[in-house]
């Protein structure tokens, strides 16, 4: 498979990483700071490798590198949108970092495009491939829940002022949004992807309370209602004092009751239902060893990629659950704007609508 990556900032070595496991031909790497590129190349062993090319114009990549089948986009995520419809206009095949876009207009031409084109576009959700998260999955799917009664997710962790200073874009509503469409989107896609149902209305708060130097939000809270009768919560935050605390995504129905906690939601905490089995038993307590809060998933949903080019499918995660995780950040946005609940689905609404918002 040969690949390319744009955008060498701090998410970028796990897309390398994944691209070398699954035995990927790196053909090239783009980042406007030249920099950046040779750092990560470095970082993996590739900086004397003439046949990667090095490239600081995506656009000049996509033109001198015809060979290409399949770029992974983790910029900073405002450009998202435009560098993906210019790659599927040149019939590259998409890994996009989340969120996939930063409007309900862009996510949507990102799909209609991609299947115009016949390329494929997976949404970067790699928790979704966690070792715990697969088992509730599969908990689900099978029925063991019963009824679903309601869910939560709740993203705990901490970003200092040198997190954002890293990269000015951070935290601005043009190019990054704050905690829910940066930290807690992941969280966000697993809750509604486990509940069964898609969501009808999202009624938010959010505020910007420790982090007086971005533009955003660093703490949002949401209750959320399913087609299906089913109510969730979101909790997700950077302000927690002194570190990460956790990742916790919890699920309660008839007949069971599961927890899975962690950094990054990888380990089970609680798991309990009515037909508990000896197998049961032993889940309460899995752990994966994950080395950071980013999981393991890179490799996995890259995998899974070449897989679905290959067989001619839609990837595990495709660019409709990526707009789907959107949606529901983007009515959090609007509900915090409006002060109402807001119907889902959402007409076009973009981050950059609530500049001004914490003035």
């Amino acid at each position: 498979m040969k690949y390319a990556l744009i955008g060498c900032g701090r998410i970028a070595t796990n897309h390398v990483a994944a691209a070398l496991d699954n035995g990927f031909e790196i053909v090239a790497v783009c980042d406007v700071n030249a920099a950046c590129t040779e750092n990560l190349l470095v970082k993996h062993g590739l900086e004397g490798n003439s046949s990667v090319k090095r490239y600081t114009d995506y656009r000049r990549m996509l033109a001198e590198e015809p060979g290409i089948e399949l770029v992974a986009i983790a910029t900073e995520s405002g450009i998202h949108a435009r560098i993906a419809l210019d790659c599927i206009a040149a019939h590259k095949h998409l890994i996009i970092e989340k969120p996939i876009a930063m409007s309900i207009d862009d996510a949507d031409e990102i799909i209609e495009k991609a299947g115009q084109a016949g390329v494929l576009v997976s949404a970067c959700h790699q928790n979704r491939f966690n070792d715990a998260i697969q088992k509730l999955r599969q908990a689900v799917d099978s029925g063991r829940f019963g009824k679903i009664s309601h869910g939560s997710i709740h993203v705990r962790w901490n970003r200092r002022q040198d997190y954002y200073t890293q990269a000015p874009w951070r935290g601005t509503w043009e190019q990054d949004g704050g905690c829910l469409m940066n930290q807690c989107i992941h969280g966000i896609d697993l809750l509604c992807w486990m509940m069964g149902s898609r969501v009808e209305s999202v009624y938010a708060q959010t505020r910007k309370r420790f982090h007086d130097y971005i533009e955003a939000e660093d703490i949002g809270m949401a209750v959320l209602t399913f087609a299906n009768g089913s109510i969730a919560t979101i909790e997700g935050t950077t302000n927690v004092y002194p570190e990460n605390l956790e990742e916790a995504l919890c699920l309660f129905g008839q007949d069971g009751t599961v927890k899975i906690g962690g950094k990054s939601v990888n380990a089970v905490e609680v798991w309990k239902f009515a037909d508990n089995t000896e197998e049961d038993k032993q889940q309460e307590g899995f752990s994966e060893q994950v080395p950071n809060i980013y999981g393991n998933g890179h490799a996995l949903l890259y995998a899974d990629m070449e897989e679905a080019i290959v067989e001619g499918r839609e990837p595990y995660i495709d660019a409709v659950a990526g707009r789907d995780a959107l949606e529901v950040v983007l009515a959090m946005y609007k509900s915090q704007k409006t002060g109402l609940p807001v119907r889902l689905p959402l007409e076009d609404f973009s981050s950059e609508e609530m500049r001004g918002e914490f003035s």
